[in-house]
């Protein structure tokens, strides 16, 4: 998946304090600060490159991965162009 600037984005993040880049890179992610339901969200936008949606086509799956022991809550959807 390729992350992408979407035309609500309002804020950039960078990687977390101490991050070591040498161990694993962490580039700036756009994102969009908004509200669910009364609490904050961090919304960022993805494209899928073609080989991965031929693989969707194909009946693949979207893995998200967090780093960390636990999952916090997340949501996926998709948005129209």
């Amino acid at each position: 998946m390729n992350k992408h600037q979407h035309h609500t984005n309002n804020a950039v993040l960078g990687a977390p304090k101490d991050w070591d880049q040498a161990q694993l890179p962490c580039d700036a992610l756009p994102i969009t600060r908004i509200e669910v339901e009364g609490m904050p969200a961090v919304v960022s936008y993805w494209k899928p490159s073609a080989n991965e949606l031929a693989i969707l086509a194909a009946g693949g799956s979207v893995a998200l991965t967090v780093l960390g022991v636990t999952m916090p809550p997340v949501m996926l959807a998709v948005d129209p162009a």
